[in-house]
């Protein structure tokens, strides 16, 4: 298939593991770096699978289309990866990979919540990564990071 296109509704969540990053917990500030990105495309070149497979990335209303699959009552993908769970989101020193049995219903998946993920692989031991101050930036000079 070519020419596909999917719409992905997002929202913020603050890693509670890092309270060196309270002050940097701005949802308007994310806000609007996120929009920028969206209206440059995106800040990285994203591959749905390979990179023979490139994505773009443009704002969009989730829901404001029609999809090819919004009559389809019900898609099983059985098991898939999830995500990794890294101990400066656990709050636990092993890394460890998230798996669960996605369904699209009439054109929708709803991804669970990472703790919801019950199907788990330790990868390894793992300490957590130190941010700090020194890796937050103020909106600013993250705007002109982005060309703006």
């Amino acid at each position: 298939m070519s020419d596909v296109e999917y719409q992905v509704r997002a929202h913020f969540e603050w890693n509670l593991h890092h309270p060196d990053l309270a002050n940097d917990r701005n949802e308007g500030k994310h806000f609007s770096v996120a929009q920028r990105m969206l209206e440059r495309g995106g800040r990285q070149d994203i591959f749905l699978g390979t990179r023979d497979c490139q994505g773009y990335v443009m704002p969009c209303e989730f829901g404001s289309e029609i999809g090819s699959y919004d009559t389809i009552e019900r898609v099983d993908y059985g098991l898939t990866f999830h995500g990794f769970a890294y101990p400066d989101e656990t709050g636990e020193a092993i890394l460890r990979a998230r798996f669960w049995r996605p369904v699209m219903e009439h054109g929708v998946i709803h991804f669970p919540r990472p703790e919801q993920c019950d199907i788990l692989k330790e990868v390894r031991p793992m300490v957590a990564k130190q941010f700090g101050q020194s890796c937050v930036l103020s909106v600013d000079l993250e705007a002109s990071d982005l060309g703006a």
